[in-house]
């Protein structure tokens, strides 16, 4: 039997196209294939783990038979009182694995658990119009669909729902509560999480996590009325339509929209040509498109752009065929482009075959000749963990890791000339990871460059954590005043300030000064950076050299007479990130490229899960110094890339 369970039933409330392509190992798939990945940088796992011991004395369902499971399930719930992890409930051709469930006489708690962060002074579940919050409606409508199962599959008893979540206003109890969670693989391979030490009283007594009561929220669920292009009704009917369509193998046909565009079922340049992609079907479907077709640029490759529905229903798919009264760019109050000004360019360009690469180099000029030598490039790598490190500090609390520093001095001298990495299992680092910084930035008054807002914020989130830290920290006004003069803080507020050193951010200059077409709609620094190497005669000239890491060339701490730019089969610059060394023996290549890539995995990435593996997985010192050692060339092709970046510019502007 075909079921539908609360994955694909999620899957369905974002498209109910999706049922069809689902499982199907002939249409090509861009989430993840390993699904523990997914979970692993910010440790869902672990949380769900803890989650256990929160309901003692619990039977835990190991079985992935569908059949097992639920006969064990079965079993257990014969019992007056008792508690199930992973129990399975099914009803007709419905089921489910509730995280925890809490059977006492005739009523039942089920309880989903979330490694997702609430703060129950702040947060609601309730949107100004008084539905449901979007961000909070997927969690909500899955435990309203694992209530239905529950209540349709036992009658007689009365069910309660909650979810339980990241309590962001709670302190960790302990020390090292978070390595006690370690990831381990069980015989088939399959990994999971275990206890390597067993939980204190003193562990569990002050919860980091809370249960929220839900009934309210499934009830409006389930009195709402739901109205597609493929159903209109109430909630329990629609279940029953996704189920047996399901069950049947039978698409759902939804019309082009918007969310088209975040649809998984795509093939990529790297998928093998016997994939099939659900999306084309979808499309060729309404459309009757050729292969051709699909080779032209369509709307939703376009940067933010928020009329994608409205050109749909006018019949207008493609970036050809747009005008320039559908977008009305017009300048801001910024100098250089405004966003609108740039959706028109990358159309524009389009429309006229242009490969060309645009920059703005009197704008440029304006801004580079306000920089001061020597000019300093930063990056950071961090992440955020529910259960933290230390006793007293909250979940999901910031982690600043990594650094990488480059230098380029005013003769054109270039050195990556700082890094830092700290992956010791447990180990705060955030307090270190600033001192450090600073020796690296505080011997001049040179310009520094972050790409993203992302160092800003977190400088700012570790000043809050010195802020709060009762402990005795001998050098903490330092560190304040290191923090304060390179950031800025509470943009349109009046608390606003701005230090003179505030850290010049490459992203808005490139929004603003610079557009490749090799770019699309991205302006990620890894699609920046294959484009102006492409387009840039100086560059490629500079960096088809072994000048990287040469005795007399630029200096660097992880690579040694290397060659960044280097020609396919096509005469295309490669990508400099794919020349990189392999992290993970135990991630596929597809997985790791997923990973990698910021538009795929927005709350992911390589080195987040490289360093949540190094905290809880148990590893060889050869496979952590492996780890380490590509970290730390990842980090450094970061700030290179700025200044790559930088270089590609300043010989545009003939500076």
């Amino acid at each position: 039997m075909r079921y539908l369970t609360k994955s694909r039933f999620k899957l369905a409330l974002e498209c109910p196209t999706k049922l069809y392509y689902t499982g199907k190992k002939e249409y090509a798939n861009q989430n993840l294939e390993d699904p523990f990945l997914a979970a692993l940088a910010d440790g869902g796992y672990q949380v769900g783990e803890l989650a256990k011991y929160y309901f003692p004395d619990g039977h835990d369902i190991k079985s992935l038979d569908y059949l097992e499971a639920l006969e064990e399930t079965n079993a257990l719930l014969e019992k007056d009182q008792v508690t199930v992890y992973e129990a399975a409930i099914r009803h007709k051709n419905l089921f489910i694995r509730t995280d925890i469930l809490v059977k006492n006489g005739n009523h039942i708690d089920i309880i989903e658990v979330k490694a997702k962060s609430f703060n129950k002074n702040k947060d609601s579940f309730w949107g100004k119009s008084g539905s449901l919050s979007s961000e909070w409606s997927p969690y909500l409508n899955d435990v309203a669909f694992q209530k239905h199962v529950v209540s349709s599959a036992y009658p007689n008893c009365s069910v309660s729902s909650y979810l339980m979540l990241v309590d962001k206003q709670a302190k960790c109890p302990t020390d090292g509560l978070n390595q006690k969670f370690r990831i381990f693989k069980d015989p088939s391979g399959r990994k999971q999480i275990r206890l390597a030490q067993p939980l204190t009283s003193e562990d569990l007594g002050n919860k980091i996590l809370c249960q929220i009561n839900v009934d309210d929220c499934c009830s409006f669920i389930y009195d709402t009325e739901i109205a597609n292009e493929a159903f209109a009704g109430g909630f329990f009917d629609y279940v029953d339509f996704l189920s047996e369509r399901y069950e049947q193998d039978k698409k759902i046909v939804m019309d082009i929209a918007g969310r088209c565009g975040k649809c998984e079922f795509k093939t990529t340049d790297k998928d093998p040509k016997a994939l099939l992609s659900g999306f084309k079907e979808c499309w060729r479907h309404h459309l009757d498109w050729s292969d051709e077709d699909f080779t032209e640029p369509i709307i939703l490759e376009i940067n933010n752009f928020r009329k994608k529905d409205q050109m749909f229903k006018q019949g207008v798919f493609k970036m050809k065929d747009l005008t320039i009264d559908d977008i009305e760019p017009a300048p801001d109050r910024n100098p250089g482009l405004s966003p609108k000004e740039r959706q028109w360019m990358q159309i524009e360009k389009v429309q006229k075959n242009d490969s060309t690469p645009w920059i703005d180099t009197d704008g440029l000029k304006t801004e580079m000749v306000r920089w001061k030598y020597p000019l300093h490039f930063i990056d950071f790598e961090t992440t955020m963990v529910a259960i933290p490190f230390n006793k007293g500090r909250h979940p999901y609390e910031g982690i600043a890791f990594q650094f990488s520093h480059h230098v380029v001095h005013e003769n054109g001298e270039i050195e990556h000339k700082n890094q830092y990495l700290n992956v010791v299992p447990g180990v705060f680092p955030n307090y270190e990871f600033v001192r450090k910084l600073r020796d690296a930035l505080e011997n001049d008054k040179g310009t520094i460059f972050r790409y993203a807002p992302h160092e800003n914020t977190f400088l700012n989130m570790i000043y809050g954590q010195l802020k709060n830290d009762k402990s005795h920290i001998p050098d903490r006004e330092e560190l304040y005043s290191f923090i304060r003069d390179i950031t800025e803080f509470g943009k349109g507020t009046k608390e606003y300030r701005c230090g003179d050193r505030n850290i010049v951010d490459m992203l808005s200059l490139v929004k603003r000064y610079y557009y490749d077409p090799l770019m699309g709609g991205s302006n990620s620094i890894k699609v920046v950076l294959p484009a102006i190497l492409n387009s840039s005669r100086y560059l490629q000239n500079r960096y088809s050299n072994p000048i990287y890491g040469a005795d007399d060339g630029i200096k660097s701490y992880n690579f040694r007479y290397w060659t960044w730019v280097r020609f396919d089969d096509a005469g295309r610059v490669m990508d400099p990130y794919k020349l990189l060394p392999k992290m993970f023996d135990d991630i596929t290549d597809d997985d790791f490229d997923k990973i990698s890539d910021d538009t795929v995995i927005s709350d992911g990435g390589a080195a987040m899960t490289a360093y949540a593996k190094m905290q809880f997985e148990d590893m060889t010192d050869y496979e952590r110094n492996e780890i380490s050692n590509a970290l730390l060339k990842y980090c450094e092709l970061d700030t290179l890339a700025m200044v790559m970046i930088y270089e590609g510019w300043k010989d545009a502007c003939d500076l």
